[in-house]
């Protein structure tokens, strides 16, 4: 696609947030329709899928956010002039055809379109299929709002597709692919990742833990694994398991208090080994599988560790790669937790809910990535552009 300069790429941002406002109703009557033709017993994506006016609103300030932020394209990374005379520039550059394989939220659809576009990529949505009203309007609103700018609506496509079509699709597209980005569960990951012919970028499962230290303050830790637990149990930054190190003071009563304020707040506790012992009339957790596991429900394991290098080796077996989090007044002891943990984000006395592009500062995310390459954590606005060296000579050869 061509490279477009900021002003019409946030004229369209502009029409586009006229445009929603607009056919606000038409959205809402779009959504209805997708909310009674989902079953229910899946109450996570459930919660993900429901538009109201409030994440109408959110959309809304979704796109002004990217549309005021600094175009990423084009940014000098690095200037350098060579003994030869060589002039050698670095520039960011888009990606070029960004796709996105994702479940349910109709907000996506707004989100990581804005951004891609900003970033002067085009976009492949893939959507679910159980957000399919909400989407074909949403959709329809970008078409509309690069005509009213005398732009191709090839920019942004919705892909109607089933899985065997996809899985064909991502095997052999019938455009170039640049990147990937599935956004949802294990199984959806796995399949793009198997078929997908090019760079895959991974927002992986949450399954965060926190660590309650021996000198972690009580009351704060007792708010902040509520928050986590409770605030969103459908954001993949939610917490799942909580680690109480048996050597913080008054150990069982604390525990046994911490099972009763969760339980009161509607949440199953299960228990493991170590913690059942004060935890008699827990459930104990099945297997080592439920280690592994992403809840989105009311659901959490308490286990129980005899040091922090147990906790440690314990998260970055289990965990998902997403977020975690130590409960101390020990600052020493929260830099060796922070340095040696393998998540995107990990925190010292505060809630796993933080891991969003809007709480971090980023603004409007495309997904959180748990992979290393080429970014890790929120993928904001400036995360959607790689580079590309610009070289200047004068006849030179290389001798």
């Amino acid at each position: 696609m061509q490279l477009l300069n900021s002003d019409i790429k946030n004229k369209v941002l502009d029409s586009m947030m006229n445009i929603i406002e607009s056919r606000k109703s038409e959205i809402l009557e779009a959504n209805k329709k997708d909310l009674e033709a989902f079953n229910r017993d899946d109450q996570a994506l459930y919660d993900r899928l429901v538009v109201n006016d409030a994440k109408i609103s959110g959309m809304i300030q979704a796109i002004k956010e990217v549309r005021d932020q600094e175009d990423p394209v084009s940014q000098e990374i690095s200037n350098t002039t060579l003994d030869s005379g060589l002039k050698i520039i670095n520039k960011t550059a888009p990606f070029g055809t960004i796709m996105i394989i994702y479940e349910s939220r109709p907000d996506v659809t707004i989100e990581a379109a804005v951004l891609a576009f900003k970033a002067n990529n085009k976009i492949l949505l893939k959507g679910g299929k159980e957000a399919h009203h909400s989407n074909v309007v949403l959709v329809d609103c970008w078409k509309q709002a690069l005509r009213e700018n005398d732009l191709d609506e090839s920019w942004i496509t919705m892909l109607q597709m089933n899985r065997e079509e996809t899985q064909a699709f991502l095997k052999n597209p019938d455009q170039p692919l640049d990147l990937i980005v599935p956004r949802g569960g294990e199984r959806l990951i796995g399949f793009v990742k198997e078929h997908a012919k090019c760079a895959v970028l991974v927002s992986g499962r949450g399954n965060n833990f926190l660590y309650v230290h021996p000198k972690a303050d009580w009351a704060k830790t007792i708010e902040v694994i509520i928050n986590a637990k409770t605030d969103k149990i459908s954001g993949c930054n939610a917490l799942d398991k909580v680690l109480v190190d048996k050597n913080i003071a008054d150990y069982e009563a604390k525990i046994k208090e911490l099972d009763q304020i969760l339980k009161a707040k509607g949440v199953e506790v299960l228990a493991d080994e170590a913690s059942k012992e004060v935890l008699s009339d827990n459930t104990v957790i099945p297997n080592e599988d439920t280690w592994y596991e992403e809840f989105l429900a009311m659901k959490i394991v308490l286990g129980a560790v005899d040091s922090m290098e147990e906790a440690m080796e314990k998260i970055n077996t289990y965990s998902g790669g997403h977020s975690s989090a130590i409960m101390t007044t020990d600052k020493e002891a929260a830099t060796t937790f922070m340095e040696n943990i393998d998540t995107a984000a990990v925190y010292h006395n505060a809630s796993t809910r933080f891991t969003d592009g809007g709480q971090m500062g980023v603004g409007a995310e495309l997904a959180i990535s748990t992979d290393k390459l080429h970014h890790r954590g929120p993928l904001g606005l400036k995360q959607l552009v790689t580079n590309k060296y610009y070289v200047f000579g004068d006849g030179h050869v290389r001798v």
